[in-house]
């Protein structure tokens, strides 16, 4: 079982910049591929970016390639999101998941689906002022 919380919300201006964390309890952190998606107010959750377990391999959405950087430290059992260049259409509920221990994927799609993630946080808010 992997409990996840997320932390680094807020409001901050178009450009400006944040850094999301979410921590996971567990001892199985480390063989687990990581992502985050967001929901917008009116809308579905989609994906942002995710890491894998085995070589820390990165996959970005096409509308933050670029602008956030995913990263993860297995020492301390946190994965982090640092998001620059903030735009008003960023604002969302951010959420971080995690896959089951051990799984390998070998195709990028396949980290972009939630179903393929079995442990979510609660998610943190992040508000861009245009």
């Amino acid at each position: 079982q992997v409990q996840l919380v997320e932390s680094g919300g807020g409001l901050v201006q178009a450009g400006g910049s944040l850094r999301l964390s979410c921590a996971a309890s567990g001892r199985t952190f480390s063989n687990c591929n990581m992502g985050w998606f967001r929901q917008a107010p009116g809308k579905e959750r989609e994906y942002v970016a995710a890491i894998s377990w085995s070589d820390d391999t990165t996959n970005y959405a096409d509308s933050v390639k670029g602008r956030f950087t995913i990263s993860r430290d297995n020492a301390k059992n946190t994965v982090y999101l640092q998001m620059n260049s903030l735009k008003p259409e960023d604002t969302a509920v951010y959420y971080c998941a995690a896959t089951r221990p051990g799984i390998r994927y070998y195709l990028s799609t396949n980290y972009q689906r939630m179903s393929n993630y079995d442990y979510w946080g609660q998610g943190t808010q992040v508000t861009v002022s245009s």
